[in-house]
């Protein structure tokens, strides 16, 4: 539950920061953000694998590029859903969806512990040392 937590509050504030950059995203409240933020997710979570598995041959032949299509596809459905966010163009939704991938990507690198769960301090309290004898390399006979 808490990565759930972390991962919306991530996506929220890059959300907000794609609003903040690119001209044809907007949220008329906080609310609407938190809301879309929160949709994003779930649509992420459920619907975006899916529409994975059915482009994989247009993922393949674009080389990956496609990917940056279906996450801009993704965003353009979400002001349909949430009252009080705007997507104007698939062109605001497309450089949205790379601002929103950047941000989110970087705030999850923050708080990623080296054993690839999530953590709110970037170190770690418990380090075990390991006791043990160093083996020479006996020598060919």
């Amino acid at each position: 539950m808490r990565h759930f937590v972390f991962r919306w509050i991530a996506t929220t504030i890059a959300v907000m920061v794609a609003a903040a950059l690119i001209r044809g995203i907007r949220y008329d409240s906080t609310g609407s953000l938190i809301g879309a933020a929160l949709l994003l997710g779930i649509l992420n979570a459920f619907v975006r694998p899916v529409l994975l598995i059915l482009s994989a041959p247009l993922i393949l032949l674009t080389l990956g590029f496609f990917i940056l299509i279906v996450n801009g596809l993704m965003l353009l459905l979400v002001p349909s859903l949430v009252h009080g966010f705007h997507v104007d163009s698939f062109g605001s939704a497309f450089w949205g969806a790379i601002v929103i991938g950047l941000v989110s990507w970087v705030l999850s690198a923050f708080f990623r512990g080296s054993d690839g769960r999530v953590h709110v301090l970037t170190h770690h309290t418990q380090i075990k040392r390991v006791r043990g004898r160093v083996i020479e390399p006996t020598e060919p006979r």
